[in-house]
């Protein structure tokens, strides 16, 4: 498990191209990376990421295929309740009304449909546990 939570804006982008490509080299992540620093600055943020544990490598032709050690989803659901409890104070419905309203113009109504049947299974699901 990652030592840490906190990932600078820099170790977010390397770990989103990884997590695209599902494994890549320093070369392959300085070509899709915006406004790459040097090669060397990349290669050390990777190593970082390494010790940090979000990436491990293996060699391969004498170069670094570095990996995430966690998948995306789990990646996402920490990152999201991280998000929750420092914007939030861990409210859901706060996080949700500041989605729409900033999607308000962008969001479908299959979209929305799609919402009120999460929040409709949501329902059911915490009435179930309650009655048990």
């Amino acid at each position: 498990m990652p030592v840490s939570n906190n990932l600078s804006r820099r170790e977010r982008e390397i770990m989103e191209i990884i997590y695209e490509l599902g494994e890549a080299s320093a070369k392959e992540v300085e070509e899709r990376l915006p406004n790459a620093p040097s090669y060397s600055a990349i290669r050390a943020t990777m190593n970082k990421l390494e010790t940090k544990q979000f990436l491990a490598h293996r060699e391969q032709d004498l170069k670094y295929i570095y990996y995430p050690t966690i998948n995306h989803a789990d990646a996402r659901s920490t990152a999201l309740q991280r998000l929750l409890k420092t914007f939030f104070d861990g409210s859901a419905s706060q996080a949700m009304s500041a989605l729409l309203d900033i999607s308000r113009d962008r969001i479908s109504k299959q979209e929305l449909d799609e919402l009120k049947q999460l929040i409709e299974a949501t329902k059911r699901s915490k009435e179930q546990r309650s009655k048990k």
